[in-house]
C-alpha cells in the first residue's frame, strides 16, 4: 500500500511562522492545479502499480480550492492508480474557508478526513500568529464538519506562544476533548530561518519563544490528553480510538509515497525526490512534459538512519531485527549508545523495541542522531 501527496503552494495570508512553500498571490492558482493533474499522468508508474491508500491534499492552504479543482485532482489519480474503496483522503484547511456550503462541497467531492488548522482557541493568539480565522470561526469549523458526516477530524494546535499560558493551553486541549474530536496534533512553536517571525524577533517586535514554557507545555500535554483517553503514537500527534493519521504514519514506517505539486517529495523505498519550490518553473516544465526535481539515491546507512529517525518518532519504536544491517563494530557502538540513553531515562528498551521515554522525545532529533550510522 502507498499515498498519494499533492501539495497546494496557496494562502489567503502569510503565517509569521511558516516556512513552507506557498505564495499569497492566487494568479496561477488554475494553473498549477492543470499542472499537478498532467504531473499525477507523468508519474503514473512511479509507485510501481502500488494500490493507493491514503490521499493527502497539503500545503499551503488546500482549502483555497474549489469543488470541481478537487475532484480534477482526484479524477486523474481514479484514471492513473489502482485506489483501494475506503481510500483515506485528508484535506488540510484553516477554518475560515469551511463554511457549511464548503464542507457540503468538500464531502460530495470525496474529501473524508480534515485537518483543520485552528492553532489555538484563543483570539490572541491567533492574532500573534497572524492566522486569517478567529476562535468562532474555528469552533463553527468542526461543528459544522460533524453535522454534515465528517466526524473523521483532525486539528492543528501550537503551544509555547508567547501569549499563550499554561491555562489558555490546558483549555485548548479541554475545549478540543469537548468537542469530540478524535485527532490532535499538537505542534510547539519554533522560530524557523527566513520567516517573518524571525524577522521580527530580531527587530525587537515580537518576543522569542520561551524555552522553559515550550518544555513544560510539551510535558503537560502528554499528561492531560492521556487522561483524556488519547494515545500519544507519535511525538506530536495524539489519537482516539485508533483514528491515527494513516498517510502520516505512511511516512513514519518508511512506506512510498508520491508527491506531486510544486515543493513536494516522493519516496519509493530506494530513492528520495523533491520538485522545484518555484510555482511558474513548475507550470513550465511540466507544459515541456518534464516533471522538474531534484533525486537522491539513499545509500543502506542512509535508509537504517531514516529508520532510526522516523521510528523512534513512533509509540512502535525501532525493531531490533533491523539492527543486522550493522557491521559488528557499529553494532557494538549502537548498543553501547543506546544502553547509556536507557541509563540516562531517554530511551526504554521493550523485547523487541526500542522507544523514546517521554524525556526523550522532548529532545528527540537530537538523541536520535547519536544513534545514527556513522555518527562519530
Amino acid at each position: 500500500m502507498s499515498g498519494i501527496y499533492i501539495h497546494i503552494p496557496f494562502c489567503k495570508k502569510a503565517c509569521h511562522y511558516c516556512n513552507f512553500h506557498f505564495s499569497t498571490n492566487l494568479n496561477l492558482q488554475s494553473a498549477v492545479i492543470a499542472s499537478i493533474v498532467k504531473e499525477i499522468e507523468i508519474q503514473r508508474h512511479y509507485l510501481n502499480n502500488d494500490k493507493i491508500q491514503t490521499i493527502y491534499f497539503g500545503g499551503g492552504t488546500p482549502s483555497v480550492l474549489n469543488k470541481v479543482e478537487i475532484e480534477g485532482i482526484l479524477s486523474a489519480i481514479y484514471k492513473f492508480h489502482d485506489v483501494i474503496d475506503d481510500v483515506e483522503i485528508t484535506l488540510e484547511a484553516n477554518p475560515d474557508d469551511l463554511t457549511a456550503i464548503k464542507l457540503k462541497d468538500l464531502h460530495q467531492a470525496g474529501i473524508n478526513r480534515l485537518s483543520i488548522g485552528v492553532q489555538s482557541f484563543e483570539d490572541k493568539d491567533l492574532d500573534w500568529m497572524n492566522r486569517s480565522h478567529n476562535v468562532e470561526q474555528a469552533y463553527n469549523s468542526i461543528k459544522f464538519a460533524q453535522d454534515i458526516g465528517i466526524s473523521n477530524i483532525s486539528i492543528d494546535l501550537i503551544f509555547g506562544c508567547p501569549t499563550n499560558s499554561d491555562e489558555i493551553w490546558y483549555k485548548n486541549l479541554s475545549q478540543t476533548n469537548d468537542l469530540n474530536v478524535p485527532h490532535i496534533s499538537c505542534y510547539g512553536l519554533t522560530v524557523e530561518p527566513n520567516t517573518a517571525l524571525e524577522k521580527m524577533i530580531k527587530l525587537g517586535k515580537k518576543e522569542a519563544p520561551d524555552e522553559g514554557r515550550y518544555a513544560d507545555q510539551f510535558s503537560s500535554t502528554v499528561k492531560v490528553l492521556n487522561e483524556f483517553g488519547y494515545d500519544h503514537y507519535e511525538i506530536s500527534n495524539y489519537a482516539k480510538d485508533e483514528k491515527y493519521s494513516k498517510h502520516n504514519t505512511h511516512y513514519w514506517l518508511q512506506k512510498k509515497y508520491l508527491g506531486v505539486g510544486p515543493a513536494a517529495h516522493s519516496f519509493n523505498g530506494k530513492e528520495r525526490q523533491w520538485n522545484v519550490s518555484h510555482n511558474s518553473k513548475y507550470i513550465a516544465q511540466i507544459d515541456n512534459g518534464q516533471v522538474p526535481f531534484e533525486k537522491e539515491l539513499l545509500k543502506p546507512k542512509d535508509i537504517f538512519n531514516e529508520y532510526l529517525l522516523t521510528g523512534l518518532r513512533t509509540k512502535w519504536g525501532c525493531h531490533k531485527s533491523n539492527l543486522a544491517f550493522l557491521g559488528d563494530d557499529h553494532k557494538q557502538q549502537f548498543l553501547y549508545t543506546v544502553d547509556s540513553l536507557i541509563h540516562s531515562g531517554d530511551i526504554i528498551e521493550n523485547a523487541n523495541h526500542y522507544v523514546l521515554s517521554s524525556q526523550g522525545k522532548l529532545m528527540a532529533d537530537n538523541i536520535i542522531a547519536t544513534l545514527f550510522y556513522d555518527h562519530n
